[in-house]
């Protein structure tokens, strides 16, 4: 019998087995480029590749055919270490952070060292913003399937961009989303704390107001706001200008997370991570923030968006994370679709 006591669930930087993502196949989401985006894609691809084994779901009709040549190119062109493997599961969208799989580790001296089981929440796209979604909901079980790695379904509605964990039970959240009805009816903070504590083992769960990026549509996921360096220090997205719209709720972003109590016992520590410059696409504000990147096997992947602000972020990354190389990777077309890097991504931790 499962006893998910026996679990925990891993900081994004501890050692990967892979980085998961989906290929882009709507162009709903990129409305008017859509034939920058595979490109696009690819080369962020081909970065994941010089890191680390990269799984691309591919199922949709053509999208393995079309994606091929653009990713050899690409991890060719970047020296890629490793070559992108395309796995044939559809997908409705890239956004394979929130409708991807979450992975649990067994804790060392337990009958589940060693093992792994993966949590498949329920998936909506974003309240039911976007459909369809029928694909995306299933890409947790299916890749579950695929790996032969146990399956186990809370039947509630959570996206992967909306938690954040520093891998010794504390857990870092919004209330702008996790408590809005428009997931799950009659949430309440002290039910859902409830459920983070039960499903990802959660010893403590600090809730931020949310919200402040301006053209974010997920309702304030936490994986655009505040990114766990360490147990101790967070990286907070701060504004670009004192005046600017949204630096009040980011503000208090920034004072939640300092007031806030860490797994060490002691207050996070959080460190400014300016915003660029707003950027616009047909006259709408995009969700351009630099909280948005990924951590790989020994690298960093920063979203750039050819502003003055780019090289300051990548300089924080490099000494929040000194021993990993930081790679910027072009996200201006890429966050047209309201997500950068973080948000089409989903890690596959080492079981061991």
């Amino acid at each position: 019998m499962l006893k998910l006591t026996d679990y925990r669930w891993p900081a994004e930087w501890e050692p990967h087995v892979a980085t998961w993502t989906a290929w882009p196949v709507n162009p709903n989401t990129w409305p008017g480029i859509f034939e920058r985006i595979p490109p696009a894609f690819a080369e962020f691809a081909a970065a994941i590749a010089q890191f680390e084994p990269v799984r691309i779901l591919a199922g949709s009709d053509g999208a393995a055919a079309a994606a091929a040549p653009l990713l050899d190119a690409a991890c060719s062109r970047q020296g890629s270490r490793y070559a992108a493997e395309l796995i044939n599961i559809p997908v409705n969208d890239s956004w394979c952070r929130d409708h991807g799989p979450i992975f649990l580790n067994g804790r060392p001296g337990t009958p589940a060292t060693g093992s792994q089981v993966i949590i498949d929440w329920d998936y909506n796209a974003w309240g039911g913003k976007y459909p369809p979604w029928n694909h995306d909901q299933l890409a947790g079980r299916r890749i579950a399937a695929s790996l032969g790695i146990r399956c186990i379904r809370p039947c509630l509605t959570l996206e992967g961009g909306a938690i954040e964990g520093d891998g010794q039970g504390t857990i870092m959240t919004t209330e702008s989303c996790l408590l809005n009805p428009n997931r799950n009816l009659a949430m309440t903070r002290e039910i859902m704390t409830e459920i983070l504590q039960i499903w990802l083992q959660a010893e403590r769960v600090i809730w931020l107001p949310g919200g402040g990026v301006e053209g974010d549509d997920t309702d304030g996921h936490i994986d655009q706001s505040a990114r766990f360096v360490d147990a101790e220090r967070v990286l907070v997205a701060t504004p670009y200008c004192e005046d600017a719209p949204e630096a009040h709720d980011l503000r208090q972003n920034f004072e939640a997370v300092a007031t806030a109590i860490g797994s060490t016992g002691k207050h996070l520590q959080p460190i400014p991570l300016p915003m660029p410059a707003p950027k616009f696409q047909d006259g709408s504000r995009l969700p351009a923030c630099y909280c948005n990147y990924i951590l790989v096997n020994g690298g960093v992947l920063v979203p750039t968006f050819r502003d003055p602000a780019d090289d300051r972020a990548l300089q924080i990354l490099q000494d929040c994370y000194p021993d990993r190389r930081i790679v910027g990777v072009d996200c201006l077309d890429l966050v047209w679709g309201l997500g950068a890097l973080h948000c089409m991504t989903q890690q596959q931790p080492a079981a061991g």
